[in-house]
C-alpha cells in the first residue's frame, strides 16, 4: 500500500517543521512545507495529494482560491490556522475540518486518520 501523500503549506517555519515532522512521524509523506500559495499549487500540479493541511494566511495571501481548487480535485483540506476559527471557514468550506493554532500533534495525527478514512 503506498503511504499517504500530504500538502502541507505553512508560513511560520517552526510550525511547518513540527507539522511536517508530526506527519512523517505518522508514517505519512510530507509535500511541503510550502510558505506560500504559488509553490503549493505548483506543487500541486505536477502531483496531487491526498490530503493537504493549509495554513489560512500564507506569505502571498489566503489559502481559500487553493483550497477550492484541492477540493475541486477530490482532495480534503485541513485547515491550520491562529487567525481564523473554525466559523470562519465553515461556512466557505462545510467539507473542510479545521484545527486551531497551537494544536498537539495527536489532534493532528486524530484528524488526518479521519479525513482519510483511516480513525
Amino acid at each position: 500500500m503506498k503511504q499517504p501523500i500530504i500538502l502541507v503549506a505553512e508560513d511560520e517555519p517552526l510550525i511547518a517543521l513540527e507539522l511536517c515532522e508530526t506527519v512523517e512521524t505518522a508514517g505519512y509523506a510530507v509535500d511541503g512545507p510550502f510558505e506560500d500559495i504559488s509553490s503549493a499549487m505548483l506543487s500541486f500540479q505536477k502531483h496531487k495529494p491526498d490530503l493537504a493541511i493549509l495554513d489560512v494566511q500564507l506569505r502571498d495571501g489566503n489559502v481559500f482560491p487553493l483550497a477550492e481548487q484541492l477540493m475541486a480535485e477530490d482532495v480534503p483540506v485541513i485547515f491550520h490556522s491562529g487567525n481564523y476559527g473554525p466559523e470562519d471557514v465553515v461556512d466557505r468550506f462545510p467539507a473542510a475540518s479545521t484545527l486551531s493554532k497551537p494544536c498537539p500533534p495527536a489532534n493532528i495525527i486524530d484528524s488526518v486518520q479521519q479525513v482519510l478514512g483511516q480513525g
